[in-house]
C-alpha cells in the first residue's frame, strides 16, 4: 500500500497475459497496458495492513533488511514497478498476511497517516491531483537553540555532499554566496569548485531569486537539478523557491527535490500538495518535485563510481507526494 508503506494482500494471477488501456486510477489512460485477471487471495482491512518498517517482518527479508531502515532506498525497493522477490521473501510475505487474515493484530493508523488518507483532490484539465492543507502549526517548528546550531551545521554539511556528488558527476555547482564559506568547509576533496555567478541571462530580480536555492546543478548554461535543503526553516519556503523556478525558468526541464531528515518526510509532502502548488500552469508541483533524505544523499555521495554516473541516479533514492 503506497502512501502508509504498509503490506496489504496477495492477489493470485488467474489468466495469461493481455493488453489493455483503459483508465485505472486517473481519468486518462494508464502507461502499463499488459494486465492479468486476478482473485484476492488476502486482503485485510487498513487497521490489519502490516507496516513496512515493522522490525519483525524487515528482518527477514532479503530485498531490505540490509538497508537502513529510514532511508527512502528501503521503501524505494519496493515501490518500483516490477520489483522482483525472492522466492524466499514472497513464500515468507504470503504466509505472514495469511496468517494476519485469520489471526491478525492491529497496527493503528497514526495522526500522521491519517492525514494522508484524508488528503483530497482538485480538479485539472488532464486528471484530478491529490492535495493537502498542512496543519499551520506545523510549518514552523521551534527549535532550542543547542539543537538549531546543531540542525545549520547538518543542513551545511548536506550542502556540501550534494556539491560533491554533482561535482563528481561532471556537473557545474551552484551555491548562494552566503553559504559558501560554510560549504568549503564541510568539503571533502580538494578545494570545492563553484560557479562564481550564474551562467543566465535574466532580469535581476529573477537572478536574484535562482541565486537563494540551496544547490544547483548545471550544464552549461542550462540548469539540471535544484535541491532545497530544510532543517530549522519552513519546509514550505524552500518549497516556494522550487514553484519560483520553473516559472522564471520556462524552457528548461529542471528536476526539483526538498532535502529533509526522514522525520520530516510527511511534513514535505503535506507541503509539496498545497492546492495552491497543484494549480500551477506547468502541472502540479506533486509531480515534478521530489524528496530526498539526509541518508539518501550520504549513501550516495559514499558510492565509488560516481563519476560513470548520470544524474538520473538520483531518481532512484527520490520519493514522490504521491507514492
Amino acid at each position: 500500500m503506497t502512501w502508509l508503506s504498509r503490506w496489504i494482500g496477495v492477489l493470485e494471477i488467474n489468466s495469461g497475459p493481455f493488453h489493455d488501456s483503459a483508465p485505472i486510477f486517473y481519468p486518462e489512460a494508464h502507461p502499463f497496458t499488459l494486465r492479468f485477471k486476478v482473485r484476492a487471495v488476502v486482503w485485510l482491512p487498513l487497521q490489519e495492513t502490516v507496516p513496512i518498517h515493522e522490525p519483525s517482518v524487515w528482518q527477514e527479508l532479503s530485498l531490505i533488511r540490509a538497508l537502513n531502515p529510514s532511508s527512502t532506498a528501503s521503501t524505494g525497493r519496493v515501490r518500483g514497478s516490477l520489483a522482483r522477490l525472492s522466492d524466499a521473501d514472497g513464500e515468507f510475505l504470503e504466509s505472514l498476511l495469511k496468517q494476519q487474515a485469520t489471526a491478525g493484530r492491529d497496527y493503528p493508523v497514526d495522526e500522521g497517516e491519517h492525514r494522508r488518507l484524508l488528503a483530497h483532490s482538485v480538479r485539472r484539465p488532464e486528471r484530478d491531483v491529490v492535495v493537502t492543507v498542512p496543519d499551520d502549526g506545523d510549518s514552523l517548528v521551534p527549535t532550542p537553540t543547542s539543537a538549531a546550531g546543531a540542525d545549520v551545521r547538518e543542513s551545511i554539511q548536506v550542502q556540501a555532499l550534494l556539491a560533491e556528488i554533482g561535482n563528481r558527476m561532471g556537473m557545474q555547482i551552484w551555491v548562494p554566496r552566503a553559504d559558501r564559506a560554510g560549504v568549503l568547509s564541510e568539503w571533502r576533496g580538494e578545494q570545492a569548485p563553484g560557479l562564481e555567478r550564474l551562467p543566465l541571462n535574466d532580469d535581476d530580480a529573477t537572478l536574484r531569486t535562482i541565486e537563494q536555492i540551496d544547490v544547483l546543478w548545471l550544464k552549461g548554461r542550462s540548469i539540471i537539478r535544484a535541491f532545497e535543503v530544510e532543517h530549522t526553516t519552513s519546509v514550505y519556503s524552500g518549497i516556494l523557491r522550487m514553484a519560483d523556478l520553473p516559472a522564471l525558468q520556462p524552457n528548461m526541464d529542471i528536476r526539483l527535490h526538498v532535502v529533509a531528515p526522514s522525520m520530516r518526510r510527511e511534513k514535505v509532502f503535506q507541503e509539496i500538495r498545497r492546492p495552491v502548488l497543484s494549480l500551477l500552469g506547468r502541472g502540479p508541483r506533486s509531480e515534478s518535485c521530489t524528496l530526498l533524505s539526509c541518508d539518501s544523499v550520504r549513501e550516495l555521495a559514499e558510492q565509488e563510481h560516481l563519476e560513470h554516473l548520470v544524474d538520473t541516479v538520483l531518481d532512484e533514492y527520490a520519493e514522490e507526494a504521491d507514492d
